[in-house]
């Protein structure tokens, strides 16, 4: 039975990932804050600590071995350097989530040596304070530096589904409900999207197989955002204005200057069969609309 830590379970693919971990047989240990009550019941093992500092994780921690941990909630280098520190020697796989956002825009779709971690400098700060990219390429530097522990990080795109908390699709939906503008700077740039629950299985996997290394995870196809209302005019029978601009409250969370789409071949080639974009998403689409009328 393999012992497995993760860190952040409790909300969205991590929760996913949780359940998909216990429906394995796996030994699940989730460390959050301890804010947020989680649906688990008797199937986990819980630890509570503040993931931003060291002595509070090495407490929680304290001696205990995993044959693999799941950081979904490492922001900097200083919180990678904190667990780096505690699992090195101790787990058999670290996988870090990180994202889409490591890699500057490019004509073409990013791989995964468009940044490479390895080469790229440590530079901390004081106040700890960095962008959400800048904090990442940082935390995915410190744990590539160590040679005494086996890291994947898990480049995701934009991670939909049926409970996100940020609500990016539902924006849509609601916008077009409400024939209200959206504004959109490029509406025909295409975009990767990975759902939830494909995460969470890809998670899983990159932990089960022991990558090392970083990874890009994505659905198969791209798609616009013209295309998405497309979709929920489809199933709406409405749909919304796309300009170039708006107030706050009515820019699109899509909104980017162009392309923004990822190649994930190398997880192919390692053996992992990601979903069809052009399938799931109107799917989605459907679940939101029944959620909505129920």
């Amino acid at each position: 039975m393999k012992k497995v830590l993760v860190l952040g379970g409790t909300r969205f693919f991590g929760k996913r990932l949780v359940a998909n971990l216990i429906g394995s047989g796996a030994e699940v240990t989730i460390l959050t804050r301890g804010n947020s009550k989680d649906e688990f019941g008797e199937s986990v093992k819980r630890l509570s600590a503040d993931r931003k500092d060291f002595e509070s994780l090495k407490k929680a921690v304290q001696s205990s071995d995993f044959d693999i941990v799941y950081d979904n909630i490492c922001y900097t280098p200083e919180e990678a350097d904190y667990t780096a520190k505690l699992f090195a020697g101790r787990v058999g796989q670290y996988v870090l989530t990180s994202t889409l956002s490591v890699y500057d825009f490019a004509d073409h779709p990013l791989r995964e040596q468009d940044f490479d971690p390895y080469r790229y400098p440590i530079i901390t700060n004081d106040q700890r304070e960095y962008s959400y990219k800048e904090g990442k390429r940082q935390a995915e530097a410190v744990l590539f530096s160590r040679h005494d522990l086996n890291v994947a990080a898990v480049r995701f795109p934009i991670v939909l589904g049926i409970d996100d908390y940020t609500k990016r699709l539902l924006f849509h939906i609601e916008h077009s409900l409400k024939g209200e503008p959206i504004g959109l700077p490029a509406p025909d740039a295409r975009i990767s999207f990975i759902h939830a629950e494909e995460a969470a299985q890809f998670l899983q996997w990159a932990g089960e197989v022991r990558f090392e290394g970083p990874v890009n995870a994505c659905s198969n196809g791209e798609i616009s955002v013209r295309e998405i209302m497309d979709l929920i005019l489809q199933e709406t029978g409405r749909t919304s204005t796309l300009q170039s601009s708006a107030g706050v409250d009515h820019m699109s969370p899509f909104g980017i200057p162009g392309d923004w789409t990822m190649d994930n071949s190398l997880a192919e080639a390692a053996g992992f069969s990601f979903w069809s974009l052009k399938e799931w998403m109107p799917e989605l689409i459907k679940e939101y609309m029944k959620m909505m009328n129920s």
